[in-house]
């Protein structure tokens, strides 16, 4: 792992920890506040309607936005949200750090709820061989503190010694327009959003993927959140799927999914051992000179 995303990392977990330990227990009678790690621009619009529907659960919900996955973590790890839908490469972070724990995730229409990292080249490209020498001297892009993205190009043999340019961007969507413009020679990004677009794309190829699957999507609460509240939360997320409401309803068709899922540990197992394998451990709660979280935005 390279030691400006360590640094980040550390400085993030740290001031969680700090702000847990110093700022007074809030009451969670107050609103729920959640963010969004958005994997394409303007992503979280097909959430409002979950507001809707929890508000009528008798759960007071607002949305703070986040521009971007990095940003989200902050938000998270500063205590300024209570709950994200996030990538498994933020979540699994968190739940290393055990400052959140998975409740559940989104189903699509068609019964998938994960994801793997792909490898896009422009066509006639040689095949990724599963090492990092297959970057040497290329441009890479990917997105930032993603396991389809940073975290899986940081796993991989050879990562850490190899001159490949890491070009990281904002989210998956920008990653795959950069490398169609030429800006760079390789991608890595979520199998789920290159299966949307790469209609879009007829110069570029997957070349290479993950073997492993990643839980798409999921809602991870404050670790400090009580017992009951996570419960209520999963119980009536769950009872979606079979909801005739209009509200929940609106949900799915706005998420274009069946339902949710319960996730746990066990769900993040490949995740976990990429995160290991990249770099990621409990002790990058600990730093030697902190930095302000507005300087990490």
């Amino acid at each position: 792992m390279n030691k400006t995303l360590r640094r980040t990392i550390t400085y993030l977990f740290l001031f969680g920890v700090v702000l847990t330990a110093l700022l007074p227990g809030r009451s969670w009678a107050e609103q729920l506040r959640i963010t969004i790690t958005q994997d394409q621009k303007n992503a979280a619009q097909k959430y409002k309607p979950l507001l809707d529907y929890l508000a009528k659960k008798g759960i007071t919900p607002s949305y703070v936005e986040a521009k971007d996955y990095p940003d989200a973590a902050v938000l998270f790890a500063e205590g300024a949200v209570d709950a994200m839908f996030c990538g498994s490469g933020v979540a699994g972070a968190f739940m290393i750090s055990e400052l959140a724990v998975p409740l559940v995730r989104p189903v699509d229409m068609e019964g998938h709820s994960t994801y793997r990292a792909v490898i896009l080249a422009p066509k006639g490209s040689p095949m990724f061989g599963g090492s990092a020498d297959y970057f040497k001297g290329k441009r890479v892009t990917f997105t930032r503190l993603a396991s389809s993205g940073e975290f899986y190009f940081n796993s991989l043999p050879g990562a850490a010694q190899t001159d490949a340019i890491r070009l990281k961007t904002d989210s998956h969507g920008d990653a795959i327009e950069a490398l169609d413009k030429g800006q760079a020679d390789i991608a890595i990004v979520k199998s789920t959003v290159w299966d949307n677009v790469r209609h879009k794309y007829p110069n570029l190829a997957m070349v290479g993927e993950d073997k492993g699957e990643n839980p798409d999507g999921t809602l991870i609460v404050s670790a400090n959140m009580p017992v009951s509240l996570k419960a209520k939360i999963s119980a009536d997320l769950l009872a979606m799927q079979t909801d005739p409401s209009p509200e929940a309803q609106a949900v799915k068709s706005s998420m274009k999914i069946s339902g949710f899922v319960k996730t746990t540990d066990k769900d993040f197992e490949h995740t976990l051992a990429l995160l290991k394998k990249a770099g990621v451990t409990k002790s990058f709660m600990f730093a030697r000179k902190p930095v302000s979280v507005s300087s990490l935005k």
